[in-house]
Parts: C-alpha cells; sequence; structure tokens
C-alpha cells in the first residue's frame, strides 16, 4: 500500500471517538492523533464516569469537539452522531477509533490511504494477518472471530474480509451520508450491520492488517448476551440482502438458481426422510428407484446453491462508488 503523507491529499480527515467507561484512556488516545486530522469528535454516549466532560475540563487540543448523549445509545449510536456532526462541518474521511486504548492512532494513515487512492470506500481493521500474533491467540477465540466472520461473509455479500467486529474504521463521507442512520443497530452488532448496509450501497470494503493493543482495559462486551441476537440479525440481513441484491435492484441467473436449488434440496430432504422413516418402520427395504429419487433432487439441489455461491462471491463490490458519485457530480 502507497501511504501518503499529510500534503498529499486535500481531503479533511475527522476522528470519532465514542466514549463509554473509559475515562483512563480518552486523553492518551486524543494525544496520540497526528496532525493529519482536522477534527477529532468525542461522544460521551451518557457515560456515568463523565467522560465528555473529563475530556472539555482537561483537553487543551482545539480539534476536539465533544457531543454529549442525554441517554446512553451504544456504540452504533455514539458513532452515527460522530458521523452526522463530522459530515455536518463537511469533513471527507471519518475515522472510528475507541477510546479504551486497544486501538494505535498511529495506524490511522493506514484506513486513510485506500480512501484517499480511490481503492475504497470504507477500511476496516483486520487482527489476523499476522500468523505469529494469530497462534498467540486463546483457540477459543480464534473459534469465534472465525464463526463470526462466515456469518457476515454471508449475511453481509463481503466474502473478501475477516475479523467483522473490529472497530478500527474510515469511511469516506460520501458513501456515510447514503447509510439510513436511523436503521443501524445501535449496540454491538454495530460493525456488522454497517457492512450489511454498505453491500446495499455497493460499497468497495477493504481490510487494513493490525494489532491490537491490551491493557487494563474493561470490556463491556458479554458474549453470552449478543450470542442469540447476533444470530437472528445475521439471519434478517441475509435473507434482506438477498431480496435487494437479487429481486428488488437486480435479476441473473443466481436469481434462479438459489431458490430452485432450495426447492429441490428441500424435496430431497422431505422425500427421503419420510421414505426412510417408513422403511424403519415396516422392516421394508426401499427400493432403489425410490432411493434414486430421493437421492438425485438433493445433488442438483447442492450444485445451484453452490453455483450462486459462487456467483455471489464474485460479485463482491470493486469499483468505490464515492468515486462515481464525484464524476456523475462533475458531470452535471
Amino acid at each position: 500500500m502507497t501511504i501518503l503523507s499529510p500534503d498529499d491529499f486535500k481531503d479533511k480527515i475527522a476522528v470519532v471517538i465514542p466514549t463509554y467507561k473509559a475515562r483512563n484512556h480518552i486523553l492518551d488516545v486524543i494525544g496520540g492523533i497526528g496532525p493529519e486530522v482536522n477534527r477529532i469528535y468525542v461522544i460521551d454516549d451518557c457515560c456515568p464516569d463523565g467522560s465528555g466532560e473529563y475530556v472539555s475540563n482537561n483537553c487543551t487540543d482545539s480539534r476536539v469537539v465533544v457531543i454529549k448523549h442525554a441517554e446512553n445509545q451504544g456504540v452504533g449510536g455514539a458513532v452515527m452522531t460522530g458521523y452526522a456532526a463530522a459530515i455536518n462541518d463537511g469533513m471527507t474521511i471519518l475515522v472510528k477509533i475507541d477510546s479504551d486504548g486497544q486501538m494505535d492512532p498511529s495506524l490511522l494513515m493506514d484506513f486513510v490511504t485506500p480512501i484517499i487512492l480511490g481503492e475504497a470506500d470504507y477500511a476496516k481493521g483486520n487482527r489476523f494477518f499476522d500468523l505469529e500474533k494469530v497462534r498467540a491467540m486463546p483457540g477459543v477465540r480464534l473459534f469465534g472471530n472465525a464463526v463470526l466472520s462466515l456469518m457476515c461473509k454471508l449475511s453481509s455479500g463481503y466474502w473478501n474480509i475477516f475479523d467483522p467486529t473490529n472497530g478500527y474504521t474510515a469511511i469516506h463521507s460520501d458513501a456515510a451520508r447514503h447509510l439510513p442512520f436511523d436503521k443501524i443497530s445501535r449496540r454491538y452488532f454495530f460493525e456488522t450491520d454497517i457492512l450489511f448496509r454498505l453491500n446495499t450501497l455497493h460499497a468497495v470494503v477493504v481490510d487494513v492488517p493490525m494489532d491490537a493493543k491490551y491493557g487494563d482495559e474493561v470490556s463491556n462486551l458479554k458474549i453470552s448476551d449478543i450470542v442469540g441476537e447476533f444470530l437472528r440479525k445475521h439471519i434478517r440481513n441475509f435473507f434482506k440482502r438477498i431480496f435487494y441484491n437479487y429481486y428488488l435492484r437486480d435479476m441473473s441467473l443466481a436469481s434462479i438458481e438459489l431458490p430452485v436449488g432450495v426447492v429441490l434440496l428441500m424435496f430431497s430432504l422431505v422425500f427421503g426422510g419420510y421414505h426412510w422413516w417408513n422403511s424403519v418402520a415396516t422392516g421394508m427395504a426401499t427400493p432403489a428407484g425410490t432411493v434414486m429419487l430421493a437421492a438425485m433432487p438433493a445433488l442438483v439441489g447442492l450444485q445451484f446453491i453452490f453455483a450462486f455461491l459462487s456467483y455471489d462471491i464474485a460479485s463482491v463490490p470493486k469499483r468505490p462508488i464515492h468515486g462515481r458519485w464525484v464524476i456523475k457530480k462533475n458531470n452535471n
């Protein structure tokens, strides 16, 4: 990747920092943000520790703008507030960094550069590029992230990314302004939900290699509380994405392959299951013709489903939308 210096571009960069129970780290995070950033929005999400007031009283950085929520809205709600403020102030690229000190502010340009170069609309971190670091991670965590990544690939349509819950992100304002702020998940599903929304816009998303820093921060996330919610929302987004991309906005051969494949597979399971149970109950062997009649639709159905998946994987957006909109505006 080509790394740019602040002199190489005219885009205005803003950093959005949602803060909740991270008073001990917030000033260090702000202090690590370089001069290439034009504005820093600290969103106090009704923090019981008064993080926003603490920043106002102790931070002398003139770029900092503190916005306070009267009610807790979750990380997604805080980021949407920051995005809206940055867009209203004319910022071009919006970077989201957590306030707990786990994200290295010095990596900021790694996320901004692909957007400036016109290679992406949205860049997100990926902590799984370095195999040495991956080997040091607990097996449960690796397995959990692999499962979440697979679910995200299915629901969002971005088969080329990993580590979907990574919160270190950057987005072009032209893509951000077209997001339905009022519909995006407000809580911990935020990072995954925004990927689904970006896919409906055909935005280009890229992974940026990074290492997370771990110290004495306290996580507000409990896995047991989100498993059911994540699964339900992934299923919802999957069906909405399929409907939007393959039936509402466009139709292709894949629009036929998926339903035909599912129908054939379901027929095979029901028909074959019924005759298998009947054979067990009566003690009579199922005729070979009946077995073939049950097996063939399953084989053909799976072929159709795999063909659909192949088409879906090949359909990952590759042309940034913010470049297209700029060209369209100029032509008009």
